[in-house]
């Protein structure tokens, strides 16, 4: 298992901060997007594109590659400041993000954005198809892993758990899947407006190997996937405990935040507790 130094920590926490920055800089200068599911998910995805998956930008469809699907669709800010950073596109390329004819649009499209595996836009179907590669990389007799991201108010969706079921009863271990259980959704509280609990319980009732991490820690967030990479006979889930709108105060935990845009006055006081300076 990869045991990360202070040095490495510090630099994922602060590609997670610059991932937070990027997010709410792009939805505030597109006038639409969804920020609190994006802040909330950063340290998951630098964890991700930054220290576990294997990818080469230069070569988005290399065959070897590991498969990562945003099923949570609408946080794909946080996704494509990831893969600008990662080096899939110049950052400079998303200034007309969401735009008619724009290769990045508001929910990401694999026919149009290198890196993005799925194209989403009705949630719930992220497991279902990483499944499907994850049985497609085990039929090749490939290396590749898949991994697939999850909102908790999308685990109310019927067709995660039949993706879930499917993915247990072929063992599929190469596929690990997270959910950003930040409790909050477009309409409130999640623990209010449809109860998940209990989810551990539910995963594993479906078959399927579970891990509980705070998804702010990367040490945790990182040694929960290599974990995962060590079990062989079922998938597994990081059940991943988050903020909504993690970093910036007036939008955390807040469920108006789940899909507004920060005016400007808002975007300087979110950049100002992020650490940032905005230009302009």
């Amino acid at each position: 298992m990869k045991t990360l130094t202070p040095e490495e920590i510090g630099r994922l926490e602060e590609t997670a901060r610059l991932l937070r920055v990027d997010s709410l800089r792009l939805i505030h200068r597109r006038g639409a997007g969804h920020p609190g599911g994006a802040l909330s998910a950063a340290e998951i995805i630098a964890a991700l594109y930054f220290c576990i998956l294997r990818l080469d930008p230069a070569r988005p469809d290399w065959p070897e590659r590991d498969r990562f699907i945003l099923s949570k669709g609408h946080a794909s800010a946080v996704l494509y400041a990831a893969l600008a950073r990662r080096g899939f596109f110049d950052l400079a390329e998303l200034d007309n993000w969401g735009e008619v004819d724009c290769p990045h649009q508001g929910h990401p499209d694999r026919f149009k954005t290198p890196g993005v595996e799925m194209t989403s836009g009705i949630l719930g179907h992220g497991v279902a198809v990483g499944a499907g590669l994850a049985l497609a990389a085990r039929l090749r007799k490939a290396a590749w892993r898949s991994y697939v991201l999850l909102g908790d108010g999308e685990c109310q969706a019927g067709i995660v758990w039949e993706g879930a079921a499917a993915a247990a009863k072929y063992r599929l271990a190469n596929l690990t899947a997270l959910v950003d259980y930040n409790d909050v959704q477009l309409d409130g509280p999640v623990h209010e407006v449809m109860p998940l609990e209990p989810l551990a319980g539910k995963w594993r009732a479906a078959g399927w190997q579970v891990l509980e991490v705070n998804g702010h820690n990367i040490r945790q967030v990182v040694e929960g996937l290599e974990t995962a990479r060590e079990i062989h006979d079922r998938p597994t889930v990081l059940i991943c405990h988050t903020t909504k709108g993690k970093g910036v105060s007036y939008m955390e935990n807040q469920s108006y935040w789940h899909g507004n845009v920060p005016n400007a006055e808002q975007l300087r006081q979110a950049l100002a507790e992020l650490g940032e300076v905005q230009n302009g």
